[in-house]
């Protein structure tokens, strides 16, 4: 894979460019959306949520933040991920390209957006008064996890929506459920122990939680947590290599 990104890199860096292009085509605030777009979404959920939960909360508004903050980066770049092989479609059925450069190119669009809104989110962070650290620095692993962990499943879910177009409502169902696993907005300390652990199971809970320790806690999590959060990267992309590897040449017959 690695020898055959380097082959066809000025193609993957030309679908970059393309994509990144093509999401803010004929819009007149432009890439100003990828940072406008997510504040709007935060201020949204400050505003009805703030009163229910901020009084329990210290730092609520970076709390909420920082949910917002990775669950949105997980979002964009499954959906977009979704359907990089169907729209791309028109390429790859008559020049023979390796499939998954789409859907690379779709995730560093999302991951460029991602880094803009996490300059914003530091920005609020110093505002808030939490000091900045060389914790901090902790982040790059929950983010290098993530990166991994939506590549997986951007695997996976395209190959599945090349086969099934239904994937699109089942995943949208699915992405909404997620949400309100992932304690965006609320805590579960008032949760038992058990529950506490159970929501462990949702690896975007735990890359949520792995940036709250660093950033509102200021503790690195445990050695266990860290062990947790990159199995569910390997184990995810893993499964989307092998079901590209082992489909690859059905997708032609079906898109």
């Amino acid at each position: 894979m690695v020898h055959k990104l380097k082959r066809y890199w000025f193609l993957f860096q030309e679908l970059v460019k393309r994509d990144f292009t093509k999401k803010y085509k004929r819009t007149i605030l432009g890439m100003a959306w990828s940072i406008l777009s997510p504040l709007i979404n935060l201020l949204v959920m400050w505003l009805v949520f703030s009163n229910l939960f901020g009084n329990n909360v210290d730092h609520y508004a970076i709390y909420l933040f920082a949910g917002q903050l990775v669950f949105s980066y997980f979002s964009d770049a499954t959906n977009l991920g979704m359907n990089s092989l169907v729209a791309n479609a028109g390429i790859f059925t008559k020049v023979n390209v390796p499939k998954y450069l789409f859907l690379f190119s779709q995730n560093v669009s999302s991951l460029i957006n991602f880094g803009l809104t996490l300059l914003i989110f530091f920005g609020f962070v110093a505002f808030d008064g939490i000091p900045f650290t060389w914790k901090l620095l902790c982040l790059l692993f929950p983010v290098a996890c993530l990166i991994v962990f939506n590549l997986g499943l951007g695997l996976i879910l395209s190959a599945l929506f090349v086969f099934f177009r239904d994937m699109q409502y089942l995943w949208g169902i699915m992405t909404q459920l997620l949400m309100w696993l992932s304690a965006v907005f609320y805590t579960i300390d008032s949760y038992t122990y058990t529950v506490q652990c159970m929501f462990l199971l949702n690896p975007i809970y735990l890359y949520i939680r792995y940036f709250r320790k660093i950033v509102i806690e200021g503790t690195i999590p445990t050695v266990q947590f860290h062990i947790l959060a990159m199995a569910y990267a390997l184990i995810v992309f893993g499964v989307g290599a092998y079901m590209y590897r082992k489909y690859n040449h059905e997708f032609l017959y079906y898109v």
